[in-house]
């Protein structure tokens, strides 16, 4: 993980500002509502990583070892379906066309999984709550200059951050990157 920087905590301001700077997301235009959820995913990654171990916290308090079986259990299905993903082609495939429904996918496997062992109240709580908080914020929160031009290198690879790797291992962020050579590629064109 050469290289890898964590991006800086936001202020408070600046994460969770006045209702100015929150606005729905248009469901007609999925691939605008994606760039800007994965935009702020990256930009906020460490406000959300703080909120999420927060949450962690107060569940596993409450019911230690059932948290820990449920985050084990998600990070193995995880691992295991990146791991997957990388060596079977139909599913390389399948992730590289539907990103989100791959990620649902993981969502619904780790869900089955831990309803085995009775820990679902602790999966609903402690693992999926944060990343529902988490998908709210990055779809309504509406992206500013410093969010576009941290993203714009973060794509291009000039940066790399743990939220990056994860959305990638996710294929959430290669339609960004072709964007982004896409549109430098115009650039040189046109000199």
């Amino acid at each position: 993980m050469a290289g890898m920087e964590l991006a800086p905590l936001r202020p408070w301001d600046d994460f969770l500002p006045g209702s100015d700077r929150f606005a729905k997301p248009d469901v007609g235009n999925l691939a605008k509502w994606n760039n800007r959820v994965v935009s702020n995913l990256l930009y906020y990654q460490t406000n959300y990583f703080a909120m999420a171990i927060v949450v962690f916290l107060i569940v596993g308090f409450l019911n230690p070892v059932s948290m820990i079986l449920g985050g084990a259990v998600v990070a193995l299905v995880f691992v295991g379906s990146v791991w997957a993903a990388d060596d079977r082609a139909v599913i390389k495939n399948f992730k590289k066309q539907n990103p989100s429904l791959f990620v649902i996918g993981v969502l619904g496997a780790s869900y089955f999984l831990i309803s085995l062992f009775g820990g679902v109240m602790v999966f609903i709580f402690g693992i999926t709550f944060p990343l529902l908080l988490m998908f709210v914020h990055a779809s309504l929160r509406l992206r500013n200059v410093k969010n576009k031009l941290e993203n714009k290198l973060e794509g291009a690879g000039l940066k790399k951050s743990p939220m990056g790797v994860i959305l990638d291992a996710l294929g959430q962020q290669e339609e960004n990157l072709n964007k982004i050579t896409d549109f430098l590629a115009s650039k040189v064109d046109k000199n």
